[in-house]
C-alpha cells in the first residue's frame, strides 16, 4: 500500500482570490515555517503583495498537504519593460531534495514566457538559478539578515 504523501505532488497556479481560506493559511503557514522559523528571519511575510500576485504551488492531492509554493507577480523591471517576478519561492523540509522546487520555478518561467523573469535569489543559489538561465543582475543586499542577488533570465 502507498502512502498518500508518496505519489508525485500535483502543480496548481491560482490568483490570491481564488485560493480557499484553507489553501491560504497552507501557504502561509509553509512560507513561515521556512523563511521565519527556520531560516530565522524575523520580518513581515504578510508584506500586502499576496493579494497582487498569484500562487504556484505543489500539493499532495490525497493528503492536502502542501510541500513547495512560490509567488508570482506580472510587474516592470527597472527600465520600465513588463516582467514576471518570482518570488518566496520554498519546499518544505521533508520534501526537499526531490526537484519540487526545480518543477516550480520552471512552471514559473513557462508561466511568463517570452516576458523576462526577474527574482532576488538568497545568495547562495545563484548557481542553482544559473541553471535555469538567470543571470546576476545588480549588487547584492541584505534582506533580513539575508544575503540577496538581483537575478534575471531574458
Amino acid at each position: 500500500m502507498t502512502d498518500a504523501t508518496d505519489a508525485r505532488p500535483v502543480l496548481h497556479r491560482s490568483p490570491f482570490a481564488d485560493l480557499t481560506p484553507a489553501q491560504l493559511y497552507a501557504v502561509l503557514r509553509l512560507r513561515s515555517e521556512i523563511f521565519v522559523v527556520e531560516q530565522e528571519g524575523v520580518y513581515q511575510d504578510l508584506d500586502d503583495h499576496d493579494a497582487d500576485a498569484a500562487m504556484i504551488h505543489l500539493w499532495h492531492e490525497a493528503g492536502g498537504q502542501i510541500v513547495s509554493v512560490a509567488r508570482m507577480f506580472e510587474t516592470t523591471d527597472d527600465a520600465g519593460r513588463p516582467v514576471g517576478r518570482i518570488g518566496r519561492i520554498g519546499t518544505s523540509k521533508a520534501a526537499r531534495g526531490q526537484g519540487l522546487a526545480r518543477e516550480l520555478v520552471q512552471a514559473a518561467i513557462d508561466h511568463f514566457a517570452p516576458k523576462p523573469v526577474i527574482l532576488a535569489a538568497q545568495s547562495y543559489l545563484e548557481a542553482y538559478y544559473a541553471s535555469f538561465g538567470f543571470v546576476v543582475d545588480g549588487e547584492r543586499f541584505d534582506e533580513h539578515g539575508i544575503a540577496h542577488t538581483p537575478m534575471r533570465r531574458d
